[in-house]
């Protein structure tokens, strides 16, 4: 039993790797302000083996939405003064194995930060580094010249740095424009222990040789997420990716060439969890789903999100076809008020993205059952397509023994738009619908998560 010394409190007894169990799971801010606690807490934030410094834990509270630039300012300023006490020596006496950093586009502090990540990195006293870089303004309000800014000051500060990319193992970035720039070298060239790349609202020219992103030789890139791509087609090719198990692509677009997932995945052979979200509007994909077999041998998990309320889903059922080794199907309704009405509906027309009925004619006779054991419904709502679906999953997959029903994501615009009550069922309606899914032929489990 630890002998608690005289005027001591009983959580500065414990032993140092209590404490910094602790301590590894508050923010960055807290833990530095524990140093100051006492003299016994005053040497534990420089033993942490793992940090993680994330702007946004430094902005002033209360602060205004959006977030002005004065506040990113100061909260950057404080980012780096934290940074710095963290891994200057002769404090800092053992190796980070991982640093997570989430800085804002304020170029002074970003290089700042960069110089000491360097010099850590130089000194071997840093192994990974977990970089993400954002951008408080929505992808509408920057334009290309903005966009451009953000590539070049990315850009500088890898050139700068370039230590900084010999451990950079997760990447992730927001409304840049590639254009003019070599980033293909910086990324596969340089990033070689690169396993999670994430692109959020970006562009690589569209007048230039660069219209698409050649994804040309990752081979411990594990994750790579890919949102709201400012062309009509997915500008992306995989070249040489052993490692890639989790997809995902995300995109409002209603207008697109439509994608040939059979093209896009061509290469890759290991990928266990796709994510596709149309966030409620038209499919970007061709019904070309048995071409897709070799790229699906290793599909565990799938997530199909932002399926327009009003669309059939039954088409959602191929890739179960091309891929029978699917174990756990996420199935996510979008329904927003905030997206329904004249405005928008102008909006579609003017750019000719109208919504558009999928019209997929798959046959499944002659498929064989397949082994999906979960089944997860975001949006349920007790109507008779979801009914539909969800029977003709339970008719060929003799192992679904769990199905979760959820209730739809609570949106904040929808809020302001003065969002309709809720079409979940109530609990007095649970009962029924439970009997009507199973129907005395299915006996799956059927959980109601609100």
């Amino acid at each position: 039993m630890l002998q608690q010394i005289e005027g001591e409190d009983r959580l500065s007894a414990l032993t140092d790797d209590v404490l910094l169990f602790i301590l590894g799971r508050v923010d960055t801010r807290t833990t530095a302000r524990t140093s100051a606690l006492s003299i016994r807490w005053s040497h534990l934030p420089w033993l942490l083996p793992e940090l993680s410094i994330d702007v946004k834990d430094f902005l002033s509270t209360p602060h205004l939405k959006p977030i002005k630039t004065k506040d990113m300012e100061e909260a950057m300023a404080s980012v780096a003064k934290a940074t710095r006490s963290f891994l200057v020596k002769p404090r800092r006496e053992f190796t980070i194995s991982s640093l997570h950093l989430k800085l804002y586009f304020i170029n002074t502090f970003l290089f700042e930060v960069g110089l000491l990540v360097g010099d850590t990195i130089n000194s071997g006293s840093l192994k990974d580094l977990d970089l993400a870089i954002l951008d408080e303004k929505d992808s509408l309000e920057c334009n290309e010249e903005d966009m451009l800014q953000r590539a070049q000051e990315i850009y500088f500060l890898f050139t700068a740095h370039p230590s900084v990319l010999s451990c950079l193992t997760k990447l992730s970035l927001q409304n840049v424009d590639f254009d003019k720039l070599d980033m293909h070298h910086i990324i596969f060239d340089c990033c070689k222990q690169l396993k999670h790349l994430s692109l959020t609202e970006y562009d690589i020219g569209g007048d230039c040789g660069f219209r698409k992103l050649e994804v040309v030789c990752l081979p411990k890139l594990e994750k790579f997420n890919l949102n709201s791509w400012l062309f009509d087609y997915v500008p992306l090719v995989f070249g040489f990716v052993p490692s890639l198990g989790e997809l995902e692509l995300i995109s409002t677009r209603g207008c697109y060439e439509e994608l040939k997932l059979s093209e896009l995945l061509y290469g890759t052979t290991y990928i266990h969890t796709l994510t596709l979200d149309f966030e409620g509007e038209n499919l970007w994909m061709q019904p070309e789903m048995r071409q897709l077999c070799p790229a699906f041998n290793k599909l565990r998990k799938l997530f199909v999100h932002g399926i327009f309320v009003e669309f059939d889903i039954l088409w959602t059922m191929a890739f179960l076809a091309a891929a029978p080794s699917i174990e756990m199907l996420h199935i996510e309704v979008w329904d927003h008020v905030c997206d329904v009405g004249e405005v928008e509906d102008n909006y579609r027309r003017q750019n000719n993205t109208e919504r558009r009925t999928p019209q997929w004619d798959v046959d499944f006779n002659d498929t064989k059952n397949w082994i999906l054991k979960e089944l997860e419904f975001n949006g349920f709502r007790s109507v008779e397509q979801q009914f539909t679906f969800i029977r003709s999953v339970l008719q060929q997959s003799p192992n679904l023994h769990k199905i979760v029903l959820k209730r739809d994501d609570e949106c904040d615009l929808c809020s302001t738009h003065g969002a309709l009550p809720s079409k979940f069922p109530k609990k007095d309606e649970q009962e029924m619908i439970m009997r009507r899914i199973r129907d005395d032929t299915f006996s799956p489990q059927i959980v109601f998560d609100e």
